[in-house]
């Protein structure tokens, strides 16, 4: 049986992975239909599963799925947005900022509801992340990717509100095989919606393949990131969670020949170094059933 941190740096290596193969589908495919055919796989792995496990998937909160789904698939179509025009370690750090966001999300219910003393070290997690963000963001705006950058940076944002919805589904005893079930069920309506306005493209050979690597590589990878979260421990997982970025940074520099600055390479330590204590900060507060640290892939 393999342990849980070898589970996790698989994961992580996988999603790097799937993340070159967005990248690479981007040049045939808009985002919307990347998306679609991600969710598409994914249904239809799960539901595989689910019924040869014995297990079913039907839900006494379609309602909590269904704003779970809306952001987390938002979240998704920024991110591949983002993968496509941007060297793809930057949109993968700027899409990790997700635990950083939250952190923020803590300070700002505080300080709104006055129900407890705002830790200082909260704000120090918060300020780190994002004087990361302007070292990742900086070498950007000469290339006019600015734009680009910020969508990044956005999909981190609402990755953050769909991951509050995933934790509160698990605290409604909803199994993770049917969260990202109807996550990949949310990704193929909303691919199919814009698909109406962007219109189906022809596929080819290699277009098709990497459409199925995407979703097969991001179905895996979230498998054994659940599985790793449910058998280690929380901190050590959201440490190795953080090697898809050395993954990612390696994908561009070999595959895509992404530059090198030391200003991206500053912040994205800055950035991993946030998260990480924004993640020990969390497990500080009362325990909970923890699967709020899933990405949104």
């Amino acid at each position: 049986m393999r342990s849980a941190p070898v589970l996790m740096i698989l994961a992580s290596f996988l999603f790097a992975s799937m993340g070159v193969c967005v990248k690479l589908a981007s040049a045939y495919y808009p985002a919307g239909e990347i998306v679609f055919y991600r969710g598409l796989t994914g249904t239809l792995l799960l539901a595989g599963l689910t019924r040869w496990r014995g297990g079913t998937l039907r839900t006494q909160v379609p309602s909590m799925h269904f704003w779970r789904s809306l952001t987390g698939v938002s979240a998704l179509c920024l991110w591949f947005y983002s993968i496509g025009n941007l060297p793809l370690a930057t949109s993968m750090t700027l899409n990790y900022m997700s635990s950083v966001w939250m952190t923020l999300f803590l300070i700002g219910g505080a300080a709104v509801l006055g129900t407890a003393r705002v830790d200082g070290r909260l704000i120090a997690t918060v300020l780190t992340g994002f004087i990361g963000v302007g070292l990742i963001l900086r070498p950007t705006i000469a290339e006019n990717q600015l734009w680009h950058g910020l969508i990044g940076l956005l999909s981190g944002v609402v990755s953050a509100t769909a991951y509050l919805q995933v934790s509160a589904l698990g605290r409604a005893g909803e199994p993770e095989s049917r969260i990202v079930f109807y996550f990949s069920l949310g990704g193929v309506l909303a691919g199919a919606l814009s698909m109406l306005w962007t219109g189906m493209h022809a596929h080819t050979w290699t277009g098709a393949a990497l459409l199925l690597a995407v979703g097969l590589l991001a179905t895996t990878a979230q498998l054994l990131m659940t599985r790793a979260y449910s058998t280690g421990r929380t901190l050590v997982n959201a440490s190795l969670q953080y090697l898809g970025i050395a993954f990612s940074f390696a994908y561009g520099v070999l595959v895509f020949s992404d530059p090198v600055t030391w200003m991206a390479l500053a912040g994205m330590v800055l950035i991993v170094g946030a998260g990480l204590f924004a993640t020990r900060l969390r497990q500080e507060s009362p325990p909970q059933r923890d699967i709020s640290v899933l990405p949104e892939s």
